[in-house]
């Protein structure tokens, strides 16, 4: 296949679950794949499958909350791989000690913001510029069915992905004259490590799931929408928040 051939993408958190689908099935539509994760080991084990493959494909250590960190993988991959098409900033993760605004600890408030919002927003920082310099791409920038819902006892997670869907809107507009196409894409729960243990300890998670209409979400599904918005049939597709929720957001 080859809906991404002569692309290069930069996966944020492409060591596992949503980022690790992505990454593989970026590679095998013949797009170079940039891996940035905080976990070395996990990113490294992906980019060794996509390898196998015949894929090309480089790994950074990836801390989304400092700038510096953030600055030095996307400049490693221009470095490396000559330029950027297509940012994915797949960050961030809700958490079993999020709660009502009157009740979550304030620290978990500034956690969501800091992986979630900020980590989005340095990635578009510097990711942004280097799709200018290629003549246009595609930013997608991870929100979250909670965005386009109410929820209980998930005020901190929520604030944060809301922000990130205006955000995305905001961006949309300021680069489409540089023909760059900023959308996000809201997953519904996600059958991932981390969820499978929210789901095993969050009661608020575990009541969600049982609204979902056609199950709960595979990596593989999510990373499907994200690459229909890094290929070019998304050419015209911007400023939008798409759903991948088995129906959550209906019900």
């Amino acid at each position: 296949m080859d809906r991404l051939v002569h692309k290069t993408a930069f996966i944020a958190g492409g060591g596992g679950g949503i980022g690790a689908a992505a990454a593989m099935l970026f590679a095998s539509e013949g797009c170079r794949i940039a891996i940035g994760d905080r976990d070395l080991i996990a990113a490294r084990r992906i980019a060794d499958e996509i390898e196998r493959a015949g894929g090309e494909v480089i790994v950074f250590e990836l801390d989304v909350t400092r700038e510096d960190s953030v600055r030095a993988a996307i400049a490693g991959t221009v470095s490396a791989m000559g330029g950027l098409d297509v940012l994915y900033n797949n960050v961030g993760g809700s958490a079993v000690n999020d709660g009502p605004v009157t009740e979550a600890p304030a620290e978990e408030f500034w956690r969501c913001i800091n992986v979630d919002l900020f980590g989005t927003w340095l990635g578009c920082r510097h990711g942004i510029p280097e799709l200018m310099r290629r003549g246009g791409g595609s930013v997608i920038n991870t929100s979250s069915v909670l965005a386009l819902m109410g929820s209980p006892n998930k005020d901190a997670y929520t604030a944060a992905k809301g922000a990130v869907a205006a955000l995305t809107r905001s961006m949309a507009v300021e680069y489409a004259p540089h023909k760059i196409r900023v959308n996000a894409i809201a997953p519904g729960i996600t059958r991932t490590p981390r969820v499978e243990r929210l789901l095993a300890e969050d009661g608020v998670t575990a009541r969600l799931a049982q609204g979902y209409l056609l199950g709960i979400c595979e990596p593989i599904d999510i990373a499907h929408m994200a690459l229909y918005l890094a290929s070019d049939e998304s050419r015209l597709t911007t400023g939008q928040v798409l759903s991948v929720d088995s129906g959550a957001s209906i019900v």
